[in-house]
């Protein structure tokens, strides 16, 4: 069994690195402040959380936050004083355990290894439980997966929302696709989606955004019966929507669907950004020509200065290849550290086709006559999947 994520939630950076010192033994541990929690716990996902309390405040409303977020992990409260009223609002709030530090130190740490045992535990029954039907999922703990290129016209946003498409043809998945290239849009396109509905219309609910209201406003793909957020392909409507509005939204999407599957734009604005770290993981649309191995060094450099950390995120989809490329998939992995996920082969001819015809390229499960760009997507879905 994969070894527990670990997340200690301290404002105090002398705290946190002595306490750290109890954890040595264990190699996957992050830790975040307060204010980081609601950015970050989501994509950490940790199995384990030890909140430290501060001076300033208890902590309470925070560890309400993150069972209302997931409660696969365990929680320990650490408490700086034995005040009752604290300890059992922390109780109630769903923590597993709770130790006032410093004087219950050595009580912890006797205790880690039944706690890390415990989180493993609870983390198998799970992963047993989700495995008792292999295409059947649990709420409450989506993937989210964003499609990024720095260079247009990679084939990034038809590769997305085939991507999509096949996840929910071939699994009993809760699938939505979030279209954020909110100037020009172009996924309604490839999924022959006519509508006015765009994600914007969420603006006035964005507060109290659920489940129900995001399926007020998409649209489904006739059909695979793919949920999509359109676009508002409007650049007025799209600079009006906020970095807070796309961590709502894909926070929300997260705890109610069991994959999101985003399209993002090749600019790197305060949208883009948020989608990023918000995101499980990063695929990036990659064509096998000079200019392209170009942008990405400068995308690896930008994400770099703006901290974006995509080092164990981020992953290749080679696309459009073909022996007549002057570049091949073995010369990529002699050019950046990034693995790549799949080769797609350049199919551009047949998908033409497609495209002029306003016909979607997957229609139904398991289909035998598929094009090769069609089969490659197939492949890794079902290896996702499998």
């Amino acid at each position: 069994m994969n070894e527990n994520k670990y997340l200690i939630i301290c404002n105090n950076e002398s705290v946190a690195n002595q306490f750290k010192s109890l954890l040595a033994s264990f190699t996957n541990v992050n830790t975040i402040r307060y204010v980081d929690v609601k950015a970050d716990f989501d994509r950490l996902a940790p199995d384990v959380v030890f909140l430290i309390q501060s001076e300033e405040d208890s902590g309470i409303d925070l560890i309400q936050y993150m069972q209302s977020i997931s409660n696969d992990h365990l929680l320990i409260y650490l408490a700086i004083n034995t005040d009752f009223e604290t300890l059992r609002s922390a109780t109630r709030a769903g923590v597993s355990d709770f130790f006032v530090i410093p004087d219950e130190l050595n009580s912890l740490s006797s205790k880690m290894d039944k706690i890390d045992h415990m989180a493993k535990e609870k983390k198998s029954s799970i992963e047993e439980a989700a495995a008792s039907n292999i295409n059947s999922f649990k709420k409450g703990r989506g993937n989210i997966y964003s499609f990024y290129s720095g260079k247009g016209g990679s084939g990034r946003t038809l590769v997305s929302s085939t991507f999509a498409q096949t996840l929910k043809l071939e699994s009993t998945a809760q699938v939505i696709f979030i279209d954020l290239n909110l100037h020009y849009g172009g996924s309604e396109i490839f999924l022959s989606i006519e509508s006015n509905r765009s994600l914007a219309d969420l603006s006035p609910v964005i507060n109290e955004l659920n489940e129900n209201h995001i399926k007020n406003v998409s649209e489904k793909e006739k059909h695979s019966k793919l949920e999509v957020l359109l676009s508002p392909r409007d650049a007025e409507i799209g600079e009006r929507v906020t970095e807070e509005f796309i961590s709502t939204l894909l926070r929300t999407c997260r705890r109610n669907y069991d994959f999101v599957v985003v399209d993002l734009p090749s600019q790197i604005n305060e949208q883009t950004y948020r989608a990023l770290e918000e995101s499980d993981r990063i695929y990036y649309v990659l064509n096998l020509d000079t200019p392209s191995l170009q942008v990405l060094r400068q995308v690896e450099l930008l994400f770099n200065r703006l901290g974006i950390d995509a080092k164990e995120r981020m992953s290749l989809v080679i696309n459009k290849v073909s022996k007549d490329n002057e570049i091949q998939p073995g010369d990529v992995k002699s050019l950046t550290n990034y693995p790549i996920e799949v080769k797609i082969k350049n199919d551009s001819r047949a998908l033409q086709s497609f495209v002029n015809k306003g016909e979607i390229i997957r229609k139904t499960a398991n289909e035998k006559k598929l094009p090769p760009f069609a089969k490659d997507i197939h492949k890794w879905v079902i290896s996702k999947l499998g």
